[in-house]
């Protein structure tokens, strides 16, 4: 049984109204809450099964033009979990015993119902815990399948930030173009195109794998990746509406998480209504006082940001309100009951708190709030580089395999007064130094293929290179340096980078890298 207080629906298969009478009275006096359908022909029946929806069906073995071999047979033809009890006064052994082979829950004499109720009981107990566990299956499997999707997500992630690489490189180069306007827009625009492929690849992975991290999130940005999200989703009949009070405001938090928690409660919001209505996503700051939380809600005064994602649905009644955040609790036809859940959780791991509104017909309002902090922050601004990063004419080896990438990076190191050797790969590498002498910096890729980044990095050790590298790396998988000696300066940065940092990075390390040297010197 679902709950304690909640009735069950019976199916009664019965020509018999006083025998009816009779069942229902042991369950009456055993306190079951119930709700029962009658029915005595096959026709009724089917209806009831389709209209009625009930928990658990009682049936007589035979009747008039029908027989309680034919309805079980009918459930169990729909695959259906109901559980089924005989109750009938000419049942033997052996068709009890056949009934049991063919599906049936359990059998009672009409003579001896005195453990009818008990048997009822037991029934739908089984017959719950047999969802549960259906349902922990589907969880499983849809485990499996996410952990199949982060092997996939992580191979395709290298290749997907290779191309987006030259996107990044390519816009900053343009935008120094400040004579030319026009190139200079076009810089911008390709720039931020390849940000914004970055953000929803690094998304994506850190959603197949779970990861979690903490980052300073810009509400426009969050918004933004809904509306992307929801592009293909919303249907014509629903008006899509999001309310931004500040497209700039940055709190900590993960986008990722919010991103996933919002679109849930969006995509449930459109489900409510199936004839069509307005789906309204409203922003606001917010100061919240002591008294705003309840005593099971574990929330500090201050700042918030309200986030409210609400509907014109159909609404929820007040039992389905007070089981929303059940684990496994679900009003839709095959659904796992725990995507609001997960939204709960999110939002708690954030700090913050989640309440929900709804009223049937005329539908329902999911507010989150989360913390702001005590004080206005620039956290989110990009970081102030050196005025002057032209380089003295050092050579700078770049050890790259994606031929676009290494184009774009010894271009760009060429045009700010560096001297930059290409190379495909480490043997390649190795033979630049051969004919060229040992370099001053190496900016080298340490996700090559055939040979890797870190062997290409001790062969060129072994050939005496003792000066900074600047190791290009996926911020999830970074790679191992076990079997190097110490590096005095190596500088592992993430990929993909962007022009400016480069070059804010290369004259980082000369300058370290050279000092170190004067500073050994008799």
């Amino acid at each position: 049984m679902s709950g304690q207080n909640q009735k069950v629906r019976i199916l009664q298969v019965e020509d018999s109204e006083l025998d009816a009478e009779l069942v229902q009275s042991e369950l009456d006096a055993d306190g079951i809450l119930y709700d029962v359908r009658l029915v005595d022909d096959e026709a009724a029946y089917v209806a009831a099964l389709d209209e009625f929806k009930p928990d658990i069906v009682l049936s007589d073995l035979s009747m008039p033009g029908f027989s309680g071999e034919r309805a079980l047979e009918i459930l169990r033809g729909r695959n259906s979990p109901i559980p089924f009890i005989f109750i009938s006064a000419t049942l033997g052994e052996e068709a009890a015993i056949a009934a049991l082979r063919n599906g049936a829950t359990d059998y009672i004499l009409k003579q001896n119902t005195a453990r009818l109720a008990t048997a009822v009981r037991r029934a739908l107990r089984d017959a719950d815990d047999a969802r549960a566990r259906v349902r922990a299956e589907q969880e499983l499997v849809r485990a499996q399948r996410f952990e199949s999707l982060a092997l996939l997500a992580g191979g395709l992630s290298h290749d997907l930030r290779n191309l987006l690489q030259p996107l990044l490189l390519a816009g900053d180069t343009l935008e120094d173009y400040a004579d030319d306007p026009r190139l200079a827009r076009l810089g911008t625009l390709v720039r931020d195109c390849g940000r914004r492929g970055l953000e929803m690849v690094s998304s994506m992975l850190s959603f197949a794998r779970g990861a979690r991290r903490a980052e300073q999130v810009k509400l426009g940005a969050l918004t933004d990746a809904l509306k992307l999200l929801m592009a293909g989703s919303v249907p014509r009949s629903i008006t899509l509406e999001i309310n931004v009070f500040d497209p700039d405001a940055t709190f900590e938090g993960n986008h990722t998480e919010l991103q996933q928690c919002m679109l849930n409660l969006s995509l449930n919001a459109i489900q409510a209504m199936p004839d069509g209505g307005t789906l309204r996503i409203d922003t606001a700051q917010v100061t919240l006082a002591d008294d705003f939380f309840s005593e099971v809600e574990s929330g500090v005064p201050g700042r918030y940001l309200h986030i409210t994602v609400s509907d014109t649905g159909a609404g929820m009644p007040p039992d389905v309100l007070q089981r929303l955040f059940e684990p496994f609790f679900t009003t839709k036809e095959g659904g796992t009951g725990l995507g609001l859940l997960s939204c709960k959780r999110i939002v708690a791991s954030h700090g913050g708190l989640m309440r929900v509104v709804s009223k049937v017909g005329e539908g329902t309002a999911f507010h989150l709030y989360l913390p702001l902090g005590m004080d206005e922050s620039d956290v989110g601004d990009v970081p102030v580089l050196d005025a002057d990063l032209q380089g003295e004419a050092e050579r700078v080896l770049v050890v790259v395999e994606e031929a676009v990438q290494l184009s774009l990076l010894s271009d760009t190191l060429d045009t700010y007064g560096y001297q930059a050797g290409a190379s495909q790969s480490g043997t390649a590498a190795l033979q630049w130094i051969e004919a060229h002498g040992v370099p001053d910096l190496v900016v080298m890729d340490a996700d090559m293929n055939l040979f890797t980044g870190v062997r290409t990095l001790a062969a060129l050790l072994e050939h005496g290179y003792r000066g900074a590298v600047l190791l290009l790396a996926r911020p999830d998988t970074p790679p191992n340096l076990d079997e190097l000696p110490e590096l005095q300066h190596l500088y592992i940065i993430d990929k993909p980078i962007q022009s400016r940092a480069l070059l804010k990075k290369v004259h980082e390390a000369l300058e370290a890298s050279q000092a170190s040297v004067a500073s050994t010197r008799p």
